[in-house]
């Protein structure tokens, strides 16, 4: 496992953001049959390479979503009101109806160590991320290519496909 450089990717981040989104799109209108084989064989090679603690770009760069339940397990493990976790940390996005941090990054990231303080009730956004293997995939693609930029994995996880799946 290698640890990520994050200046060297976020060049290649950007470099090759318009490719990596228009093969997604490709893929999402036209998916293999093997889809699914294939998600399941380039997330195994992904995670041998890319250390997510040496990087922690996702909770230095973007928002997870609370739901209603992260944000009551996080305030009672923080022995704070729900109201008053949401005045002192997040917004409400009305665009979206989401529940997000106000301000990055997360201030639950500690930057010395790349650990998030509160690991053990993280919202399941966090959890759940990069989202490789979510299943119906090609209803993750639209995630995929935002998370592109910003994430290694997905971004490893991409080339990867690019060589398997031709579009």
């Amino acid at each position: 496992m290698q640890k990520v450089n994050l200046r060297s990717f976020n060049q290649k981040a950007r470099f090759h953001k318009k490719t990596f989104r228009k093969f997604l799109k490709k893929v999402e209108k036209n998916p293999p049959k093997n889809i699914n084989t294939i998600v399941d064989t380039v997330d195994a090679a992904v995670w041998k390479e890319i250390d997510c603690l040496s990087c922690a770009n996702c909770c230095k760069k973007m928002s997870p979503t609370f739901t209603a339940k992260d944000i009551k397990r996080i305030a009672n493990h923080l022995n704070m009101t729900e109201q008053a976790f949401k005045d002192k940390w997040l917004y409400y996005d009305k665009k979206d109806g989401d529940w997000m941090n106000k301000n990055q990054p997360c201030q639950f990231l500690d930057l010395t160590t790349n650990m998030c303080s509160i690991y053990e009730v993280r919202p399941l956004d966090c959890a759940g991320f990069p989202h490789l293997k979510k299943k119906k995939v090609t209803d993750y693609i639209h995630v995929h290519q935002q998370n592109v930029e910003y994430c290694p994995a997905t971004y490893k996880m991409v080339e990867k496909w690019m060589e398997l799946i031709k579009v």
